[in-house]
């Protein structure tokens, strides 16, 4: 308690000085407002986690950036730094292994938030360790961390080395039985981890995953696409550089999948456009590649429908850690929904 205490009154304190000095400008107003958000809600993880997970967050340090501003600058070519979220059952045994979940966020400049805690919670109960990675171009961390946004590019290799981390500095670890899950540019993180680093994985799950960076282009707004086309990112347009888009697209790497792969679509999502998704399906069934996937119909939820609190998407879920279950062999594997829900919530 004296240490929850005295979060609060560093967040506090950290509020006063954020009304104290608010930035001139709009967007460095938007930055440091997002800074006091995730210490807020860093502290609510221990709320709504703490009693089952040990939490922590590491920093380590990716790949350089894709484009340097100043390549003759002191810190160019220098890795970049970036925090990641670690947690781990406080059912451990230190002398047994445990697997491993990697665990990218959503969103184009989001952040890993207590949006997830439900879901962390039922991997907790099932004793797996779980890794998220803040990787390039997310929110909470000032203007710079946002800016080296990489959107299908150097982002995998940040999810990827938090990957390698924990293999390479946990025992507890089982190096032969990490998985890999997300939604929607989670889901495609997902999806580009799998088809970069075949066989180290023992398998994932992709919902509602981004899979066509140019689709996405065609039916998005301007808003959206002037984050892709800005100088500080891939700055063209996929009309001037389409090689470049495809790079970034999930559809045009399905060539490489080699392991076990769930994908899950709704055809009533608002976000990741159903269409973009079966694209994907297509390319790999061209590809002869063995994977499993569901096209719901209309689930309640749109983007959101398996991630929402309502029971139907706790089935959803089951299903998902089912899949996930015969290669990553949790100690603790859900035999109901009903402990799903009571893992998640703490009552059936």
């Amino acid at each position: 308690m004296n240490r929850t205490r005295m979060k609060w009154i560093q967040l506090l304190g950290a509020l006063l000085l954020f009304i104290a000095g608010l930035p001139a400008t709009a967007q460095d107003s938007q930055h440091a407002f997002d800074e006091v958000m995730k210490k807020v809600d860093d502290l609510l993880w221990y709320e709504k986690v703490g009693d089952i997970a040990y939490i922590d967050k590491v920093y380590l340090c990716g790949p350089a950036r894709w484009k340097e501003p100043n390549p003759t600058g002191m810190s160019a070519g220098n890795e970049l730094k970036f925090w990641t979220y670690i947690f781990i059952p406080k059912s451990v045994d230190p002398n047994k292994k445990y697997p491993l979940m990697v665990l990218p966020h959503s969103g184009v400049h989001a952040d890993f938030n207590t949006y997830y805690a439900h879901i962390v919670r039922e991997l907790i109960a099932q004793e797996y360790i779980v890794v998220s990675a803040e990787y390039r171009g997310s929110t909470g961390y000032g203007k710079s961390v946002y800016d080296n946004i990489d959107y299908g590019g150097l982002e995998n290799e940040d999810v990827y080395v938090s990957r390698n981390y924990m293999v390479e500095n946990f025992d507890i670890v089982d190096a032969s039985r990490v998985g890999i899950m997300g939604w929607s540019h989670g889901g495609m993180i997902t999806l580009m981890n799998l088809f970069t680093y075949p066989g180290k994985y023992a398998c994932g799950f992709a919902g509602v995953p981004v899979s066509d960076v140019i689709m996405r282009m065609g039916y998005s707004t301007d808003d959206y696409r002037d984050i892709f086309s800005a100088p500080n990112h891939i700055g063209k347009t996929p009309r001037e550089d389409m090689a470049e888009y495809k790079r970034r697209s999930p559809v045009w790497n399905a060539e490489k999948l080699q392991d076990p792969l769930l994908i899950h679509t709704n055809t009533s999502d608002d976000d990741v456009n159903v269409v973009e998704v079966e694209h994907l399906i297509r390319a790999l069934k061209a590809e002869g590649k063995k994977f499993e996937y569901k096209i719901f119909d209309r689930a309640p939820g749109g983007h959101s429908f398996d991630r929402v609190d309502t029971r139907k998407a706790s089935e959803i879920r089951f299903d998902i850690y089912t899949f996930m279950g015969r290669y990553l062999k949790p100690n603790k594997p859900f035999k109901s929904v009903d402990e799903v829900r009571e893992a998640a919530y703490k009552f059936k």
